[in-house]
């Protein structure tokens, strides 16, 4: 339900009623309830242009405006602003039409496009850290949302899988003589002690650039062993998805091997267009207005990074078919990402009509506002990061007598693990943030425990009724009309999301739809003895709207609800 475009379409028709020849400017929220439900701002932009008084324009669009069905008040308020009024009856019978509907009439796409979302993309070298939770969270909420809104959405998880320092891991990993599976569970430890065998001996690290050489030219054993590497790899950013609840799969992978063999054919290509320019015996691109060119191969005939992801974007909208490419990455990354972008479309890699976008985030900060770290000043394993997460939840629960053994580790995982990710999900991707457990597990504010107990709170309304509900939804007074109105507005913060690629937007709409049913559930009783059937009835619908929209919109942050808290 776009609410926004059915209140603009009122207003346009106002505006050809009254022969403005212009296309008026989108409604907006008002800030406050007695402002109305939205606003039209539309008529100070109009006064240079119609050289006519805004608050008489206002009024000329007002004397105009159905107020019959839609919109049943209007008034100028300050130098020209028109506050709107909502039709109760109206919004109550699509709040109806809302709650019976699966989807809580968020339509699909009448033109869905495909989508490619690039995110997490670790390094097969090391384990995951906390440097890929952003990537990885707000990657998949997304792909999770473009796919609720109805585009075709390709995961891909660029894995880093080729280049020189696997020839030093493949080489150790047949010097240890077994198959993997016990050095590789400390990834970390693995790498430190292959890179000082490689520093401390000659012989060792002479054979390591052989075992290079050879995996790049096919060699059956050094690929065999390359292959065991990324398998047991791969398994330990699997344990993390499953932990984390992303939909990443071994099917999304897309790692560097896959485009190795097209790399060559890259640079014949740029060279053909007659973009390539040797520079101290690199090929590079210049490109106007940037003084750092693109170096596409090295003097040694070596590959960047700049050449596969350019192998990659041409991959991605010619075979794939993408239209919209979205690399969820590092805001440090964002200087490759314009440069490589701006190649991809002079070289006619990838066409006009195709959307790239670098979606950057900032850091994870912690307390001190410094880089987050382990007390050593080492690199925090993400997967130690979210047992620890389980851990504190675990004793956030409240009443652990109510709830079995069972009951409590399924809680404190739901919680836990929604918790780190709502935190991040809940500021600007692009700000750096700091982590405090103590904030994110909290029942109070922008949080996931308080979108959850709502939800809740809300289930036991549920079990104490126990029964079918009747009749339809009264708009009985303000708190009720904002409510609902509010819940009407689901659809425009997805799309506005979507296409901002900013989740805050969903977390901050949830915390409003929240805080504000908080209140209507304190002042508007609902199972209280002396409440009429037909406003019991009414209350109990919006409360199971509210519930079925904190559910969808969690869903969509890849976060679980849970029926007790």
């Amino acid at each position: 339900m776009k609410l926004k475009s059915q209140i603009n379409h009122v207003i346009k028709e106002a505006f050809s009623k009254a022969n403005i020849d212009e296309e008026p400017i989108s409604v907006s929220e008002s800030t406050k309830p007695e402002f109305g439900d939205y606003q039209f701002n539309g008529a100070m932009a109009l006064s240079k242009k119609l050289r006519k008084n805004p608050r008489e324009i206002a009024q000329q669009i007002i004397d105009n405006l159905d107020l019959t069905h839609v919109i049943v008040k209007a008034e100028i308020a300050g130098p020209g602003f028109i506050n709107l009024w909502l039709d109760p009856l109206w919004v109550a019978s699509l709040c109806e039409t809302a709650r019976n509907d699966e989807r809580l009439s968020v339509a699909k796409r009448e033109s869905p496009i495909k989508v490619v979302v690039d995110y997490s993309g670790p390094n097969m070298a090391k384990q995951m850290h906390v440097g890929h939770l952003r990537s990885t969270i707000i990657g998949d909420t997304l792909a999770n949302l473009l796919t609720f809104l109805g585009d075709e959405v390709i995961r891909q998880n660029h894995i880093g899988d080729w280049g020189t320092q696997f020839g030093m891991l493949i080489a150790y990993l047949e010097e240890k003589g077994e198959d993997g599976s016990v050095s590789l569970k400390d990834l970390e430890q693995f790498y430190k002690d292959a890179k000082g065998r490689f520093d401390a001996d000659e012989d060792f690290a002479n054979k390591a650039r052989e075992y290079v050489v050879k995996i790049q030219s096919g060699d059956a054993q050094c690929l065999e062993l390359w292959q065991k590497f990324i398998d047991i790899s791969l398994g330990h950013c699997e344990e993390v998805y499953d932990k984390l609840n992303v939909k990443l799969t071994r099917d999304d992978v897309r790692a560097e091997s896959f485009y190795n063999d097209d790399l060559g054919s890259v640079i014949k290509d740029l060279e053909t267009k007659g973009t390539l320019q040797e520079s101290d015996g690199a090929q590079c691109v210049f490109l106007e207005g940037d003084e750092i060119p693109v170096i596409v191969q090295k003097g040694d005939g070596g590959y960047l990074y700049a050449t596969t992801d350019l192998s990659a974007l041409r991959y991605r909208a010619n075979t794939l078919g993408a239209k919209r490419i979205s690399y969820v990455v590092d805001a440090r990354q964002g200087g490759h990402f314009k440069q490589v972008f701006r190649v991809a479309k002079e070289a006619g890699f990838v066409a006009e009509d195709v959307k790239l976008e670098h979606i950057a985030f900032g850091t994870m900060m912690d307390k001190g506002g410094k880089p987050f770290k382990t007390r050593d000043g080492g690199t925090v394993k993400l997967i130690d990061l979210l047992d620890e997460a389980v851990v504190k939840a675990k004793a956030a629960i409240k009443d652990k007598d109510e709830y079995s053994e069972l009951e409590v580790e399924d809680l404190a995982k739901i919680i836990g693990i929604g918790a780190v990710k709502y935190a991040d999900l809940s500021i600007n991707r692009e700000s750096n943030y700091i982590f405090n457990w103590d904030k994110m597990l909290s029942f109070e504010g922008n949080t996931s425990l308080y979108m959850q107990y709502a939800y809740a709170r809300i289930q036991s309304i549920f079990r104490r009724f126990d029964a079918d509900i009747k009749g339809g939804i009264i708009i009985g007074d303000a708190l009720e009309q904002r409510l609902a109105v509010m819940l009407l507005r689901f659809e425009d913060v997805l799309e506005r999301a979507a296409l901002d690629a900013a989740p805050n937007q969903i977390t901050t709409y949830l915390y409003d739809l929240v805080t504000l049913f908080m209140r209507f559930y304190e002042q508007n009783p609902i199972l209280k003895e002396g409440v009429d059937e037909a406003t019991k009835m009414s209350r109990l619908q919006l409360a199971d709207l509210t519930a079925k929209t904190i559910k969808q919109g969690l869903d969509i942050l890849g976060i679980q609800v849970v029926n007790r808290l």
